[in-house]
């Protein structure tokens, strides 16, 4: 069966190619290893190549339309034809005008083959990798099969020679030109393209089934090849007509990203060069500007948080290379290096950033490091910025955005963990403060016209949201709530040759990280500190110093005046720096000094979010940050708490009124309509939010009205809640809805996420009216939207209902009733909050969750003005009883 199609084709009466019968006697090739192969110089109608290797009984076949190549990455186009028999492998002579495959061949090299890896398997994935050991050619080979237009006949495949001692370099003699010869008789094929079919010049009339046409060359043997005797001339013939098996393979590859000589677009742009892949490149490096540049010269792209990597790809074999050159292939898995592999390339080097993305899309090096650190492989993704090699041309001499837009094309085929980093040719500045409002890290803007430089220059420019640098760790203090973790860091920077003390960093662990950080730093540890100068006593405080051969990336606010870390948060540890190499990279001093606590915690170290690494400690940071924005919305109002004492991972309960140990900086207040005369809890400063802090506090829930007007609210919120099968841009657009109709009823309107599912709508009031009548109120608009859209809303609370439907919950306006306070975090997974937005934030970049306590420190540093700054200025009383809400018609 495998040999039907070749059968098929011929006419053996008038072709003297073997039939490949079973029947058959005589054959003299050592066939019984299996490894044999063959390559036939071929001049039908076009001169090619017909590379054969021996599997499973047959010679499997690619028809090479220039010929190999011993240059490395050098791809020859290779149409893979049908099976030939073993005996073709000896196969010289000429195929009669007329015939299929008309023309003159030879042998032109044959030997063993060994693939690397099963053989069948690369077939069936398209890619076939092998070595071959012959007497012209040698090392390891790549087939990689293209892929095909619609409805294309042929199955276009890729050879190309590896990187090896058998490769030669550019410029070197072609093994084509220098080895034209036959490795059986020594004959080129101008001796035999005139002899008639079944003549040769050298061996007379050509029998088949002879054993002197059959017997293995002397090369193969071991022994210099040696011409056989002359005998006489054909009979004069007709040049036989030039044709290629299974029709012609085309001068080019089917239109695609790549095609598999150097793309002529990427050989012909100016600046670009013939050269060998090289081993590796310097990466350009970034300069830290305090803003992006202006001018229609750079363009700008988001600055990703990972690890930086140099993916090189020669002929299927993938390197991936951190900035410092050192080989970390292995460390992120098979997956990432099968994409690479899949490109249809013979030779790259790409630049780019490996990432992992939290649940809100953004790149997040906190998250890449605790899946290295738990062995999940499965949430990496590659982001390539620029290419600096394509198939032999290299491209550092070409201007920067004709390398991207050659790299865009090339990534268009790759797999989804590989992605094209765009850029924006906008203002720089407004780019950067998109990218601050999202949280982002910050913004590279590159000269457009640039070419590649290696080291760090001014054709890059990089603009952060946050201070962030790396920092060299020259101590720990081990964990109060585990005997083997560490609890905090203690880091420091070189200057001038001595180690600077910077602060410690105690939140931003992973109970698997502060595991596997203490593993490591007691390996290190050293019985004396290695910071230059003596740090004080609470400096040194429970300190165990260590080597400092670790460098961690650390994210704060900033500087304060004692050059000190402020609100400083764990990232990751960067093994692809050296330690001497860290220096303080500038940064402002931290911005106007936060308030201070009085309130001491206990266990500081204690993982609240364990999965985030977010501690008590670092809680109790976070909202220090955001007191100034927090307190209008907590302050002297009645709060119910949720409170999680030992983190999301353990239980949790509401706790209305006081309990035991309860923090003297937590105020005690009077419920005049509560019978049992239980106090009800608040809050009049950072203490007492600290307060909260220290007992496990997550959720602070206030009620709609102050302590000081108890029954008359200022607040109306209006949660939308969607049930399963609600997309986020129906919970977008029911807030629009719901803005709509207050603003129809003379209220104003303001937004913030709630850090789990929806969206609050939230109204200030003067506060007039009585509960009863602000329930009342709210429950018409809702009422009115499940009436007029019965098909997106409901307005009862009943789950049964709500599939597929939003529901308009009023029921957080009646007295006692509570919702969560912006800034206020969630007991969820992420360690969300509660983050209020101007309008024309909402869209599909900002989900329910996006922020966290991660990153709203970022946003709010960077944020111009406050989206709710005017929220208690734009306060009016509740309509009148009339005044629903309608919408305009």
């Amino acid at each position: 069966m495998a040999l039907d199609t070749y059968r098929k084709k011929r006419d053996f009466k008038a072709t003297p190619e073997p039939s490949g019968e079973p029947a058959r006697r005589g054959r003299k090739r050592a066939a019984a290893s299996g490894d044999s192969f063959v390559i036939q110089k071929h001049d039908a109608r076009r001169l090619h190549y017909d590379l054969r290797l021996e599997m499973d009984g047959v010679l499997v076949s690619w028809a090479v339309t220039r010929g190999p190549s011993l240059v490395a990455g050098e791809k020859r186009l290779s149409v893979h034809v049908e099976d030939h028999p073993l005996d073709y492998g000896d196969f010289e002579g000429t195929i009669p005008k007329g015939e299929y495959g008309g023309g003159t061949v030879i042998v032109w090299d044959r030997g063993r083959w060994s693939p690397v890896g099963d053989a069948r398997k690369g077939m069936a994935k398209g890619h076939l990798e092998f070595e071959l050991h012959g007497e012209k050619l040698g090392g390891r080979w790549h087939l990689v099969r293209m892929r095909g237009k619609p409805r294309e006949k042929t199955e276009n495949w890729l050879l190309i020679k590896g990187e090896d001692e058998a490769a030669r370099p550019d410029g070197a003699p072609d093994i084509l030109e220098e080895r034209p010869e036959s490795v059986t008789s020594g004959r080129v094929v101008e001796e035999v393209a005139g002899e008639a079919p079944g003549w040769s010049s050298k061996t007379g009339k050509i029998d088949r089934g002879a054993k002197a046409a059959r017997k293995p060359s002397r090369a193969r043997a071991g022994k210099p090849p040696v011409e056989d005797p002359p005998s006489q001339d054909p009979p004069a013939g007709d040049p036989p007509p030039e044709e290629l098996p299974q029709g012609d393979p085309p001068e080019e590859a089917p239109p695609q990203e790549l095609p598999p000589e150097p793309p002529p677009e990427v050989a012909k742009l100016k600046g670009a060069r013939k050269a060998s892949l090289p081993s590796f490149v310097e990466p350009a490096l970034a300069t830290l500007a305090a803003k992006p540049p202006a001018g229609a010269r750079w363009i700008h792209e988001i600055k990703f948080d990972g690890y930086r990597l140099q993916a090189r790809v020669d002929a299927g074999r993938v390197k991936l290379l951190t900035r410092s050159g050192l080989d970390w292939t292995a460390k992120f898995g098979k997956d990432l290096a099968a994409a690479f592999r899949a490109l249809r390339v013979g030779t790259a080097l790409i630049d780019g950033e490996l990432v992992v993305e939290n649940a809100s899309g953004a790149s997040d090096f906190s998250a890449l490091q605790a899946a290295l650190s738990e062995g999940r492989k499965d949430a990496f993704v590659y982001y390539g910025f620029d290419l600096l090699h394509l198939d032999g041309q290299d491209l550092r001499g070409v201007k920067l955005l004709e390398r991207k837009q050659a790299l865009e094309r090339l990534l268009t085929d790759g797999a989804g963990i590989l992605r094209y980093s765009g850029h924006f040719e906008h203002d720089g500045d407004l780019v950067l403060r998109h990218a601050c409002r999202l949280s982002l890290e910050g913004v590279i803007s590159k000269v457009a016209s640039a070419p590649y430089r290696s080291g760090r220059g001014k054709d890059w420019l990089k603009s952060k949201c946050s201070e962030r640098q790396e920092l060299v760790v020259g101590g720990y203090v081990p964990s109060s709530t585990s005997r083997r973790a560490i609890g905090s860091l203690v880091l420091g920077y070189y200057d001038d040759g001595d180690l600077v003390h910077a602060g410690r960093v105690g939140t931003g662990y992973t109970a698997a990280v502060a595991e596997d950080l203490y593993k490591r730093l007691e390996r290190l540890r050293a019985t004396a500190s290695p910071f230059a100068g003596r740090l004080t006593a609470d400096q040194a405080r429970q300190v165990r110093y260590v080597q400092p051969e670790l460098v961690a990336e650390v994210e704060f606010r900033g500087w304060t005046a004692d050059r000190s870390l402020r609100h400083a948060s764990f990232r990751g540890l960067r093994e692809d720096k050296a330690a001497a190499e860290v220096v303080r990279e500038g940064g402002a001093e931290a911005p106007a000094p936060r308030p201070k606590s009085s309130v001491k915690l206990t266990h500081p170290d204690r993982l609240y979010w364990p999965e985030s690494g977010v501690t008590k400690e670092g809680l109790a940071d976070y909202y220090a940050e955001v007191w100034r924005r927090m307190a209008p919305f907590v302050v002297g109002r009645p709060l119910s708490l949720l409170r999680c004492p030992g983190g999301i991972a353990q239980a949790c309960f509401f706790q209305k009124h006081a309990w035991k140990g309860l923090s003297r900086s937590i105020r005690l207040a009077h419920d005049p309509k509560d019978a049992e005369g239980e106090p009800i809890l608040a809050v009049d400063d950072l203490d007492g939010l600290i307060g909260l802090v220290q007992a496990g506090v997550l959720e602070i829930h206030p009620w709609g009205s102050t302590l000081a007007d108890i029954e008359r609210p200022d607040t109306i919120i209006m949660d939308l809640d969607p049930g399963d099968g609600v997309t986020w841009d129906d919970v977008i657009a029911a807030a629009a809805e719901v803005r709509e109709r207050l603003e129809q009823a003379g209220l104003a309107a303001f937004v913030k996420t709630s850090g789990g599912k929806g969206l609050h709508v939230v109204t200030p009031l003067q506060p007039r009216a009585d509960w009863v009548a602000v329930k009342a109120f709210t429950k018409g608009i809702a009422d009115a939207m499940a009436a007029d859209s019965p098909e997106r809303y409901v307005a009862t609370v009943t789950k049964s209902k709500r599939g597929g439907k939003i529901l308009v919950d009023y029921l957080r306006n009646g007295r006692g009733a509570t919702a969560v306070a912006p800034y206020s975090t969630r007991a969820r997974p992420g360690a969300s909050v509660s983050m209020p937005l101007a309008w024309n934030e909402l869209g599909g970049g900002i989900g329910p969750a996006y922020f966290t306590v991660a990153n709203t420190v970022t946003r709010l540093g960077n944020l111009a003005t406050d989206p709710w700054g005017e929220f208690r200025a734009a306060a009016v009383p509740l309509p009148a009883a009339g005044k629903r809400g309608k919408r305009a018609a």
